[in-house]
């Protein structure tokens, strides 16, 4: 008996330690999606990316098969990258689902509506993509460049890679993201000649995380801006906002 109790506790470790080494931190399904439908300018090919879908739901189921318990083994780059990659295939999908369609702002009737659905299986439950962004990634991670890696489907947004992230080069990934976007002189730039700063909104909507980490949201950019214009930057420039586009990130074919 003692011996039947053991082997089956050997078998259950065993499946345990199976079932976390089977997941592929790499996502490289995603990687192989993103660059069959996202192009050189960061848009993606939803026409095509909806007339060959099995590839996506497949992805998506991989991902939806982590348990909660998984999840906490890992370490908290693989976590990260996990709940990054989640949130962007599943815009992907509602998009998909919801084409032809101009912004994700015309989903649903009323406003924000896309960000507050429950269609996001995630440890047995369904939540929805503003409960992964505020209430885990924001909540449990003082990271605040994952806005710089969340997209939400729209022009105005961070550009989306055409690779997946993955916890050996999150940080890296990050960093050029981050760089990518403050260099984009239609959403972000400096003006130093008028001791101004104008920024994407994102920068409003979530500047106490920018501020948290580094006091002030223009001291958070001065590490992702070029060293020539970070050296003439100072903390009492003037912010002011760009306009935020909200046209699908759409390539047309």
């Amino acid at each position: 008996m003692v011996r039947m109790i053991l082997a089956l506790m050997f078998l259950a470790l065993l499946k345990g330690s199976i079932s976390a080494a089977g997941f592929d931190h790499t996502h490289e399904e995603f990687s192989r999606i993103l660059k069959a439908h996202v192009s050189s300018q960061h848009l993606v090919n939803y026409s095509r990316l909806k007339g060959s879908p099995a590839k996506l739901k497949a992805y998506l189921k991989t991902l939806s098969k982590v348990s909660q318990k998984e999840f906490t083994r890992w370490n908290e780059s693989q976590q990260i990258a996990y709940l990054l990659n989640l949130y962007n295939v599943q815009t992907l999908q509602l998009i998909i689902d919801n084409h032809p369609i101009a912004s994700i702002k015309k989903i649903g009737w009323l406003p924000g509506a896309a960000w507050r659905k429950k269609f996001v299986p995630l440890f047995g439950k369904t939540v929805s993509l503003g409960h992964i962004e505020h209430e885990i990634l924001r909540k449990n991670y003082e990271v605040p460049e994952i806005h710089f890696a969340l997209v939400c489907a729209a022009k105005g947004c961070p550009p989306l890679r055409d690779e997946a992230y993955r916890a050996d080069q999150l940080d890296k990934q990050l960093v050029e993201q981050g760089r990518r976007f403050l260099a984009n002189p239609a959403k972000n730039r400096v003006d130093v000649g008028n001791r101004r700063v104008h920024l994407s909104p994102i920068f409003k909507w979530f500047d106490e995380d920018f501020e948290k980490k580094s006091g002030s949201v223009i001291g958070f950019i001065q590490d992702y801006l070029p060293r020539a214009v970070s050296k003439q930057l100072r903390p009492d420039f003037r912010i002011e906002y760009t306009d935020y586009d909200w046209a699908l990130n759409e390539q047309k074919n």
